[in-house]
């Protein structure tokens, strides 16, 4: 939909893409503080108010004067570049400069009012661009960390909700940035993922993720989990968007060694949106991971076609040989008890200043029993046995037979080993299959687009939400390309490709009460 001022047509927030937003800051149709107003009240309609969709923990109170600065920058001076005034979210996990006057606190009352020492890298690159930071995305807390506890929910953000069905689960860790981005409260955003976290919820509500390579992406100020598996990555509403926030967030940092062992000069990923990708393309469907997602995969089956269609070979079934010992492993979760340990209290040690005192894991356990009331509120958010467990660990001969075994199992008789034996250029599955869990261990990418929405006549699970529906009418699911380390920029192109044979997102939208009313029109004449 097409909004007009006078002879001016505007773009609709619902869907708005960057480069739609950038070409009417170009044209003068409307300015950075214009939007960025937009965007604001839209977030005030649907995140605490109506729905109370609580997909934002908090929003810059600097973000109208860093707006107007832009714009008078851009008078002056000439544009930045593509996300010169454009309005981001970034979970809140990823840092953002004290002084601004936003937490980064994972959503645990344990870290408000601590000072970080600087932006994350992530952030500065995007903050150098000319984008703005206009709120943090609620997130599942300590990024799902913390134990068996609803997805979405933080003690400070509350629980996020998707705005696909009432009382629906959000999926996560990073979802507040996917519902936000579901719906329109920003113009992209960042998430972060260990396992799951980016394309779980970028799948869930029905938009774009991309997970990528260890290494690609500085992880410096970022609150960790584990430095094998831990990156951030973008989540948008199309794959230009995504691919835009990443050319930029990527690149060498040395804050983390991982970014340093990068494969020299890196293409330009803008370069990957070719509708063509996908002719000549060999993708393989491992489908002993498609399980237990009965109207997911009948979509995914339906799909095969438009790929071949498309020019691409599909080799149906390509099976990990190792499948079965990668379901069962349990090496994954020993090392991300053990170095999510480690990880923390690094990250807490680093920071300016901890106005609540806590200066390690075991202080987070103390601080969330004496704070029970703000932090492990019954009776669906008491659990903190992962901290526990994870205060427990030991970085021992087992844990590197753990972490070794990852590798074996992700990598070398894993995506590797099954791209080789059937010629692959890369993996496709169903996200929800599982799809994250090889790409984690392997520390290699995943990208997540659009592929369907359930039926409105699938059995609402549980019927009665404790606190989430897991399943419901209409929740929409994604379809995944997985790769070896470093092979972005292919998978991008088959990606694109795919989504814009397809246009899945807009078949159906969010729930009408979950959508903001404001557009721009509302504040230009206001």
């Amino acid at each position: 939909m097409i909004y007009k001022t006078s002879d001016r047509a505007l773009p609709d927030l619902y869907e708005a893409s960057i480069a739609e937003l950038q070409d009417g800051l170009v044209e003068g149709n409307f300015s950075s503080v214009q939007l960025v107003k937009a965007y604001l009240r839209r977030i005030v309609e649907v995140n605490l108010e109506g729905p109370a969709l609580h997909a934002i923990i908090e929003t810059n109170p600097k973000a109208l004067s860093q707006a107007a600065a832009l714009d008078d920058e851009r008078k002056v001076k000439g544009s930045r570049g593509p996300l010169h005034g454009i309005p981001l979210l970034l979970k809140d996990n990823i840092a953002t400069l004290h002084e601004e006057g936003m937490d980064t606190t994972a959503g645990s009352y344990a870290l408000l009012g601590s000072v970080v020492p600087r932006d994350s890298f992530a952030a500065a690159k995007l903050r150098e661009a000319g984008a703005i930071f206009i709120g943090k995305a609620n997130l599942s807390e300590w990024a799902g960390m913390r134990g068996q506890v609803p997805y979405g929910f933080s003690g400070r953000g509350g629980q996020t909700l998707c705005p696909y069905y009432p009382n629906a689960d959000p999926h996560g860790s990073s979802s507040g940035s996917g519902v936000a981005m579901a719906v329109g409260l920003a113009a992209g955003s960042l998430g972060s993922e260990t396992n799951g976290s980016i394309v779980y919820p970028s799948s869930r509500n029905n938009v774009v993720g991309i997970k990528p390579t260890i290494g690609l992406v500085s992880r410096s100020g970022v609150i960790p989990i584990s430095y094998h598996q831990d990156t951030a990555g973008p989540m948008c509403r199309s794959v230009a968007d995504a691919t835009l926030l990443l050319s930029f967030i990527a690149g060498p940092d040395p804050r983390d060694e991982a970014t340093l062992h990068q494969p020299g000069i890196f293409p330009d990923y803008m370069k990957a949106l070719d509708k063509n990708a996908l002719k000549g393309a060999r993708l393989g469907v491992p489908r002993a991971f498609i399980r237990n997602v009965k109207t997911i995969k009948a979509t995914f089956n339906s799909f095969l076609d438009i790929f071949r269609a498309l020019g691409a070979e599909i080799v149906d079934p390509a099976e990990f040989p190792a499948t079965e010992e990668l379901l069962t492993s349990k090496a994954e979760q020993l090392v991300l008890a053990a170095d999510f340990k480690i990880d923390i209290n690094k990250y807490i040690s680093e920071l300016v200043e901890v106005p609540t005192g806590v200066k390690a894991l075991a202080d987070l356990i103390e601080f969330n029993k004496a704070h029970a009331d703000q932090e492990l509120p019954a009776p669906f958010y008491t659990d903190q046995s992962q901290f526990i467990e994870s205060e427990a660990a030991q970085v021992d001969d087992a844990y590197f037979a753990a972490l070794a075994e990852d590798f074996d199992l992700g990598r070398t008789r894993g995506i590797d080993a099954t791209l080789a034996q059937f010629n692959l250029d890369a993996i496709i599955l169903p996200t929800d299959a599982l799809a994250p869990l090889p790409a984690a261990i392997a520390g290699y990418p995943l990208i997540t687009v659009p592929l369907g929405f359930q039926p409105d006549d699938v059995e609402v699970l549980p019927v009665k939400p404790s606190p989430l529906h897991t399943q419901a009418p209409g929740l929409p699911f994604g379809i995944a390309f997985m790769g070896t380390a470093y092979s972005e920029f292919k998978l991008i192109g088959y990606a694109y490709a795919f989504e814009q044979a397809t246009h899945v997102r807009l078949q159906r939208r969010a729930c009408d009460d979950s959508i903001p009313r404001t557009q721009l029109t509302d504040v230009m004449l206001s």
